[in-house]
């Protein structure tokens, strides 16, 4: 007995602390957590706007360097055709028809991309890279079959967004898809955005390596406040834009006949900018410059508060590499950021064709019915009225004599030398944008058939290259498709 109670007094007691099993996993979920939170809920006013002013002047200056390239898409816009207008120059009631060579071009160029890009069966293929088994394959089929459901059933909006692109991106040369994962609809999403809408520095080259990209998104007063609810927005007051919004919008409404004053609740631009930069520039209290890592900054240009403030770059990855959210489809690589259309390069034989067709027309319309002088004391009666075909009336001529009353302007016949010079510009034209129509089926030359075949190859090499533009355009749109999948899918 005595030897136990020597032994419990020199053993003393040990505290254990005993964690929780969840513990480790609650402070993972917290961190990560407070990774994708909106930043700007805990950074203080001053910071704010310094970086909402700062962020907007940049926007003002990109928008305003790519002034020329929206007035000669504006310009160009009218091409189309698809608003008449009365014209009263150089007479009233003289020809405004426009010549359909643009809107010609387009059309084909859209039914044709639409049938190659976007097949029955999906549009996605997959391939397996390095040695091929039995599972890769496998997995290459689920992958492709699983993409091509999501595209061709669940995303409803992705054929007929994509359609509608296949139609601006021919005008504009650049049009552009958004990827990326909607709330609301709990599934992925691939928007058309207008070349108007998304905005880059002017000495931008390319996407990936742009530091700065807005994206203009027009939104009513009810779906902020609806975002400010759930808590991915600040609760801040907001103020719809100036009036004088976009040129080119302005151009669309007219073209549409779309008139009169435009509703105030939709005239929230939010300005959505992927940017490069470090937030402690903007805080005057501690102005250290570290290394600019990508965020993306929602900002009301109304009332320039910023809405949001989010990480856009992946926790484990240590080269803070941008994520990636829009696709750049060209039609033709221009000599900037921005392709060259269908306006840009055969705008000018579209004019010129439009202008050769209303001057034979209206050639045409002074010969059947000429103008000139009369005599001041001859009288006619209902001289204000037309005449019509096997119609004759009373003239008083003071002289007895008609003829000599009269002086007829001398009107020229519609020149056939001008309508030949319309054939030649429609016919560039035509070969340009690679819409010529060969009729094989009543070829008088009766050529063999791989003559035939070589003659289409030749004829469709353009729009072969621009298809092969836009194939590599939508293989990098799946791979953000497939990231989108990856990472949100259970």
């Amino acid at each position: 007995m005595d030897e136990e109670e020597n032994l419990e007094e020199q053993v003393e007691p040990v505290n254990v602390e005993v964690e929780e099993p969840g513990a480790e996993v609650q402070e993972e979920v917290q961190e990560e957590n407070n990774f994708y939170a909106n930043l700007a809920e805990d950074l203080d006013d001053r910071v704010l706007s310094s970086l909402a002013s700062q962020l907007i002047s940049d926007y003002k200056k990109d928008k305003e360097s790519r002034s020329d390239w929206e007035k000669g898409y504006i310009s160009g816009l009218d091409l189309l055709g698809f608003k008449y207008n009365d014209e009263g120059q150089p007479f009233r009631g003289a020809s405004s028809v426009t010549h359909p060579l643009l809107a010609e071009a387009v059309t084909q160029f859209q039914a044709q991309a639409y049938k190659e890009l976007l097949p029955s069966d999906g549009p996605v293929k997959t391939m397996v890279v390095g040695d091929a088994n039995a599972e890769k394959n496998a997995q290459a089929q689920r992958v492709k079959d699983f993409m091509n459901y999501m595209i061709t059933e669940v995303m409803e909006e992705y054929t007929p967004e994509f359609d509608q692109m296949l139609f601006y991106l021919p005008l504009a040369g650049s049009s552009f898809k958004k990827v990326y994962y909607d709330d609301l609809m709990a599934r992925a999403v691939s928007k058309f955005v207008p070349a108007e809408d998304l905005i880059v520095p002017y000495y931008a080259s390319d996407l990936k390596d742009c530091e700065r990209i807005t994206h203009v998104v027009k939104m009513s007063e009810n779906d902020v406040l609806k975002k400010m609810n759930t808590g991915f927005y600040r609760d801040v007051e907001i103020s719809p834009s100036a009036a004088e919004d976009n040129d080119v919008q302005d151009k669309y409404d007219e073209m549409e006949g779309i008139s009169g004053t435009k509703d105030k609740e939709y005239q929230f631009n939010i300005l959505e900018m992927h940017v490069d930069i470090d937030l402690d520039e903007f805080n005057v209290e501690n102005a250290e410059k570290k290394v600019k890592v990508p965020y993306i900054v929602t900002i009301d240009e109304g009332s320039q508060q910023v809405l949001s403030i989010y990480r856009n770059y992946s926790p484990e990855d240590p080269l803070f590499s941008r994520k990636e959210y829009f696709i750049h489809y060209k039609f033709l690589p221009g000599l900037g950021f921005y392709g060259f259309g269908l306006i840009h390069m055969i705008g000018g034989l579209s004019r010129t064709a439009t202008a050769a067709l209303r001057q034979l027309l209206d050639a045409g319309t002074l010969a059947n019915l000429p103008a000139g002088f009369k005599s001041r004391g001859i009288r006619i009666r209902d001289d204000d009225q037309p005449f019509q075909p096997g119609e004759f009336r009373d003239v008083d001529a003071p002289g007895g004599n008609i003829k000599d009353q009269f002086q007829i302007l001398p009107f020229k016949e519609p020149s056939s030398v001008l309508f030949q010079l319309l054939g030649f510009v429609v016919q560039a034209g035509q070969r340009f944008a690679a819409i010529a129509d060969m009729q094989t089926g009543n070829d008088a030359q009766n050529r063999a058939v791989g003559t035939t075949i070589a003659l289409l190859e030749r004829g469709s090499r353009v729009m072969s290259a621009i298809h092969k533009r836009c194939y590599y355009s939508m293989r990098q749109e799946f791979r953000l498709l497939s990231n989108v999948f990856a990472e949100y899918l259970p």
